[in-house]
């Protein structure tokens, strides 16, 4: 299992990037401030593809938005955002405890 120790490269998906903007209001900028920032990163569940696995970031924007991200982490070490939105608030409790 390759684990996000360091994630080079964001892939975007225009449906995904669409999504985010349109259901959850999240921009692509505040996604990408979060994962090059100092995220806390989840396992959550084994990928379809070998060493691709799905993984939850939760970060802080730099305007102070808490944020959820769900990321593929690519062999090549790239994360290809899946969804992104904000916080629930057991999130935030989990997140303040980091």
């Amino acid at each position: 299992m390759t684990s996000p120790r360091e994630i080079l490269g964001v892939v975007w998906l225009e449906e995904v990037v669409d999504k985010l903007h349109r259901k959850h209001a999240v921009l692509t900028e505040e996604v990408e401030e979060v994962l090059f920032g100092n995220p806390k990163v989840r396992w959550v569940e084994a990928g379809r593809a070998g060493g691709e696995d799905l993984y939850a970031a939760f970060g802080r924007t730099e305007q102070g938005r808490l944020l959820m991200i769900l990321f593929i982490y690519k062999i090549s070490r790239e994360a290809l955002v899946v969804s992104a939105r904000e916080m629930t608030a057991q999130e935030r409790k989990l997140y303040a405890r980091k």
